[in-house]
């Protein structure tokens, strides 16, 4: 594995386990009483772009819980930015999208019991 991944990879997991933190520290309240889980971050590249996947629990309200976070991207930025301005010289622009693993493996899982 060359520099650049290395470099995305511990890049993509500080800004997964920072996010987490701040979703955390939020609280559920401000969520729609969701619990969020930041299940994965990918870093383009560049560096310039993460793209945060969420678990919403319980994923009813996921859709409603995305779009109150798109709307707060520049806040939850400014927080992150807060955290890494130490280790990062540029905080990466953030989207955020719904990762549906566990509710296809939900859906397996009913699939395989008929």
């Amino acid at each position: 594995m060359d520099n650049t991944n290395t470099r995305q990879l511990k890049i993509s997991r500080q800004i997964q386990k920072d996010l987490g933190e701040i979703f955390q520290l939020r609280g559920m309240a401000t969520y729609q009483g969701a619990l969020i889980t930041v299940s994965e971050v990918r870093m383009t590249p560049d560096l310039s772009i993460a793209r945060v996947f969420i678990s919403v629990f319980p994923s009813t309200k996921s859709e409603p819980v995305l779009l109150q976070i798109t709307q707060e991207t520049k806040a939850i930025r400014a927080k992150l930015a807060e955290k890494v301005r130490h280790q990062l010289r540029i905080v990466p622009e953030l989207q955020f999208y719904i990762d549906e693993t566990l509710d296809k493996l939900e859906h397996i899982d009913e699939l395989l019991k008929q």
